[in-house]
């Protein structure tokens, strides 16, 4: 079975300029490689005639399938339509947008030949249209030489229930598709190299086709693995099996797969062990509380946060003493610790979690660089603490003790499960 290949071009100045994140590209890599179509690549041009046009004859020599998004609405700076029919040496007609299966448009439904700036209904002689239920623009589905191409438009929700409702069934049943399975399994507390060592002699034996990539994230790296051939049930327990022989490799770093959150899973395990928690922030500022209440039915284990910033904040909401503060200073194992026992009674919480550190980019020194923090964690038998070297990058510092935490919380509850 030969793999069937598409290229994407996101159109529009506003992608260039970065004043509009190009998400139409990310949604159509994973919806196409879901259903075995090979994205072999992305491109982003401005809103120039020739610059589409180069994309189009680019694309379709690389690829049997070319979608592009944006560039079709009815204002001056929508040029897909003119550069389809350059490359077509086609011409528009008005249709209407009467079909939702996208097959070919009747005859009762075209009129004469409308010039290529007639606005949103004119469209291109030899395609079909894409009906959009969403919006006023439609879409279109070419063949030229026997390769396929679809222009869509470039607002996001009008092209995503435009790609559900026709080109994805179309092109499951225009073309001969391989199956394909996909599974994510979500790590933290191990960085890319250390993790890709570790699991080395696993890599080694997975079959040929079953490919594994690497997706690393701030604090976390994701491991996808991908099989593909003929047999969907069949590639899944295949696939399945290698996750079960990677956990004998890297189960103390694994925490979920594809759609598992840090947060959701910790929130789940609370609630199996019946426990509840409370927060006391210092350098993450709130950020973990802010993960773990994103979780719909955190009410049932998260009783609440503080978020005592200045050491008189620690005194007087947790009631750490000022001797600790003096004697062992307000990032230490100490403080941390003082500060996750006092904000679980606070809150009479079964366990709480403590942070406080030096988020920067100022405020460090010889002994305590910026990027120094103290995690701890209080349940009803113990009490421990974590330090954490990070980097100068404030927000990242803020991102990364939160994820840290949360890891420290699900480490605590897979001892106690």
């Amino acid at each position: 079975m030969q793999q069937v290949t598409t290229e994407i071009i996101s159109i529009g100045n506003e992608l260039l300029y970065g004043q509009t994140l190009d998400t139409n590209a990310h949604w159509l890599c994973t919806a196409l490689t879901q259903i075995g179509i090979k994205v072999v690549q992305t491109t982003t041009v401005g809103d120039e005639e020739e610059a589409i046009l180069r994309a189009l004859v680019a694309a379709t020599k690389r690829a049997a399938i070319t979608i592009t998004t944006g560039g079709l609405g009815p204002t001056q700076d929508d040029l897909t339509k003119q550069a389809l029919v350059r490359y077509l040496n086609n011409a528009l007609v008005r249709c209407k947008q009467t079909r939702t299966d996208g097959q070919p448009t009747s005859q009762a439904e075209e009129n004469a030949p409308t010039p290529a700036d007639s606005g949103p209904a004119a469209w291109l002689a030899h395609g079909s249209s894409i009906a959009n239920q969403l919006g006023t623009v439609p879409g279109v589905w070419l063949v030229q030489r026997g390769k396929v191409l679809i222009a869509l438009p470039g607002v996001p929700y009008e092209m995503e229930q435009m790609m559900q409702d026709t080109v994805l069934p179309r092109l499951r049943k225009n073309f001969d598709l391989p199956a394909s399975y996909h599974k994510t399994i979500h790590t933290i507390g191990i960085a890319e190299p250390q993790l890709a060592a570790l699991i080395k002699p696993w890599v080694a034996a997975l079959p040929s086709h079953i490919q594994l990539a690497y997706l690393t994230a701030l604090g976390t790296v994701r491991l996808r693995l991908t099989a593909v051939g003929t047999h969907l049930i069949q590639l899944q327990q295949q696939v399945l099996a290698q996750v079960h022989q990677l956990q004998s490799w890297a189960a103390p770093y694994i925490y979920g797969y594809d759609e598992d959150t840090l947060e959701a899973v910790v929130g789940r395990a609370l609630q199996v062990c019946g426990k509840t928690l409370a927060i006391a922030e210092s350098c993450s500022g709130g950020y973990a509380s802010h993960l773990i209440t994103r979780v719909p039915g955190s009410s049932a284990y998260y009783k609440g946060s503080i978020v005592p910033y200045q050491n008189t904040a620690k005194q007087e909401l947790l009631g750490i003493p000022a001797a600790t503060l003096e004697q062992h200073g307000p990032v230490s194992s100490t403080t941390a610790i003082a500060m996750a026992k006092q904000v679980k009674a606070k809150f009479q919480a079964t366990i709480g979690l403590a942070s406080t550190g030096i988020a920067g980019p100022s405020g460090g020194s010889a002994t305590q660089p910026v990027g120094t923090v103290w995690i701890a964690l209080a349940d009803e038998q113990t009490s421990y603490a974590e330090q954490l070297q990070l980097g100068s990058h404030r927000c990242h510092n803020i991102q990364l003790t939160a994820l840290y935490l949360l890891n420290l919380l699900r480490k605590s509850l897979l001892k106690a499960s």
